[in-house]
């Protein structure tokens, strides 16, 4: 029997299990050829399996909300993301290895000496059960979103464009969604959080993987190699992007695509990375020096979020009376406290949301803090693995920022392929609106952050490697 005979007799056993699913009026029976699809697929492609995963992703839902579970799992893809985890593991105990360029690759290693010092803090973690959770939960994102991404952008470079396109696409119908239900309350501030429900927790994680997607998407519009039927549909991807992103009412999007922005001018106007590093601590030491002023000024700032967009802007530097701000700053003050109580190993991975509440101050608890302290995390990307994995928990995570960026603006100064070039500067300016997002919000604890932040990490390394090799191929045809 051929391949081709094969795969028709299993599409009509398929076939023929889910109509009689249908028949008979059992939905497991009606879901058993697509397991078995999926599962075929895990052993035999596992490109196509991710390709399925990250279709996804901006469509799986968190069953907890609707109460029909306690375990906080997104439905379908973390128990596809576990699979494929433990299938992984099994092909590595079997011999099968990865391109030793990218194992060597400065961001691979930061990456993997922050997982490791993850996995080290869970002995003493204050909570055994939810750190182990919480650390193979950052595995299966790692395994399925950076290590093998990469490897299937390394074996085909049109794997590439089909990664934004299987994000891009079910977002968008995730953005139509939000938006369809948000006009029917007229596009207030207030529906606004919680109209992308149930595929995203709340406006501010919806949000940060709209402004993720932005730049991505913008660089696809440029690409010269394509039709002017994908030209057009990136660019209609584009602006359905970044008009959702606009009416999602979510501040720290908007900051962190204006730096984003800003970063892109610099860049276009030559400064290099060491400059702008140069000026940044400037810029920090200055505000350590000011900092009483400075908050003396930021408290005159009386305006709250608003319905109006040009007063919600203003309200983003309110730390007098605006809710949201303040809570912030007590979550950050808990979790300094929390650091200094426990600075070698911290907390534990993800135990924050069940420490921080004996850490709250009377004088910035606010109408939306708990006494259990039960709704959410350090807000912060930088602060949270400090409180929770100590100081090289917090300084692995701002390796990751230095290495991304000496990345970045690496290949924008190497990269000879005007396409290759610009795709990486939209990947890296992605990835900067979430580096910058990080401050405010921590989301990589979901699939619908991780996919996209550690994809585009996958891509630009990868970008890195096929540079390389370009140029010494090029040196050893000159020689």
């Amino acid at each position: 029997m051929t391949k081709a005979h094969a795969g028709w007799l299993a599409g009509l056993v398929m076939t023929l299990l889910a109509s009689a699913g249908w028949a008979l009026d059992i939905p497991h029976v009606m879901v058993l050829p697509l397991v078995i699809l999926l599962i075929w697929w895990g052993f035999s492609r596992t490109d196509l399996y991710l390709s399925a995963v990250l279709f996804l992703v901006p469509l799986s839902i968190n069953l907890s909300e609707f109460g029909f579970t306690s375990i906080g799992w997104y439905m379908p893809t973390e128990p596809m993301l576990f699979a494929l985890l433990l299938l992984v593991v099994a092909q590595w105990l079997s011999g099968q290895s990865y391109d030793r360029d990218f194992l060597r690759h400065p961001v691979t290693y930061v990456v993997g000496m922050g997982f490791i010092w993850m996995g080290l803090t869970i002995l003493p973690s204050s909570d055994v059960v939810v750190s182990l959770k919480a650390w193979i939960s950052r595995a299966w994102f790692i395994i399925s979103f950076y290590v093998l991404l990469a490897a299937w952008f390394q074996r085909d470079i049109k794997a590439r464009h089909r990664f934004l396109a299987l994000l891009l696409v079910p977002l968008s119908m995730v953005i139509a969604y939000t938006l369809i239900r948000h006009a029917g309350y007229g596009f207030s501030k207030d529906a606004g959080h919680w109209v992308m429900k149930p595929f995203f927790k709340d406006h501010t994680s919806y949000g940060a993987v709209l402004a993720l997607m932005l730049p991505p998407a913008v660089a696809m519009v440029f690409q010269s190699r394509q039709s002017m039927l994908s030209r057009v549909l990136w660019t209609l991807g584009a602006i359905w992007v970044a008009t959702g992103t606009i009416l999602s009412f979510t501040r720290a999007a908007w900051v962190s695509l204006a730096a984003a922005g800003c970063l892109w001018v610099l860049m276009c106007l030559g400064f290099r990375l060491k400059t702008l590093f140069a000026a940044g601590l400037a810029v920090f030491v200055g505000l350590i020096f000011s900092w009483d002023a400075l908050v003396i000024q930021l408290e005159r700032n009386k305006q709250d979020s608003s319905d109006d967009l040009a007063q919600h802007v203003e309200s983003i530097s309110n730390v007098s009376s605006d809710a949201s701000n303040l809570e912030r700053l007590n979550r950050w003050s808990c979790a300094l406290d929390m650091f200094q109580e426990r600075p070698v190993f911290g907390w534990g991975p993800g135990t924050y949301q069940f420490e921080y509440a004996s850490f709250q101050k009377s004088d910035l608890r606010t109408i939306i803090s708990t006494n259990n302290g039960d709704v959410g995390n350090a807000h912060s990307e930088y602060l949270g693995p400090l409180a929770e994995q100590g100081l090289l928990g917090g300084l692995f995570f701002l390796s990751l920022l230095l290495v991304t960026c000496h990345l970045g603006f690496k290949l924008q100064r190497t990269i000879s392929n005007p396409d290759d070039r610009i795709l990486a500067l939209g990947i890296f300016l992605g990835l900067v609106t979430y580096f910058v997002h990080g401050v405010l919000n921590n989301y990589l604890d979901t699939d619908k952050a991780s996919a996209p932040f550690w994809g585009f990490l996958a891509m630009l390394v990868v970008l890195d490697i096929c540079n390389t090799e370009r140029a010494q191929d090029l040196k050893k045809n000159d020689s």
